[in-house]
C-alpha cells in the first residue's frame, strides 16, 4: 500500500521560501497523479498544485507564479517550492496521490508565515 510522508514545513517570515517534500513508500509513485493541498483554520481544504504522471502541472490562482511543483522519480518524492510566502499561505499542507479509484494522503506538514 502506498504511504506518503511530508516534511519540510516550518515557520518563515513573509517573503521567505520553503520547500516541503513528500516521499512515497513505493517506486510506482511516479505512476500516480500527485498534488499538494492545504487546509487553513476556518477554511476549506484547497488544491494548491498538482503534477500528473506525464509531468503536466497546474496551480491555484493564489499561488501561480510563486509556487512550483516538481518530482524526483528516482527518489519517489515530489516537492513544493514555495517562494514569496504570505501570511495567508499559513496552513497544514498535505500531499495526495491518486490513480483511478485509489487516493492516498500524507499526514500533513505545518507551514506558518509570520513575522
Amino acid at each position: 500500500q502506498l504511504q506518503l510522508a511530508e516534511s519540510g514545513g516550518g515557520l518563515v517570515q513573509p517573503g521567505g521560501s520553503l520547500r516541503p517534500s513528500c516521499a512515497a513508500s513505493i517506486s510506482a509513485f511516479s505512476m500516480y497523479a500527485r498534488g499538494w493541498y492545504r487546509h487553513a483554520p476556518g477554511k476549506q481544504r484547497e488544491l494548491v498544485a498538482a503534477i500528473t504522471s506525464g509531468g503536466s502541472t497546474n496551480f491555484a490562482d493564489s499561488v501561480e507564479g510563486r509556487f512550483r511543483i516538481s518530482r524526483d522519480n528516482a527518489k519517489n518524492t515530489v516537492y513544493l517550492q514555495m517562494n514569496s510566502l504570505k501570511p495567508e499561505d499559513t496552513a497544514v499542507y498535505y500531499c495526495r496521490a491518486t490513480m483511478g479509484p485509489w487516493s492516498y494522503w500524507g499526514q500533513g506538514t505545518q507551514v506558518t508565515v509570520s513575522s
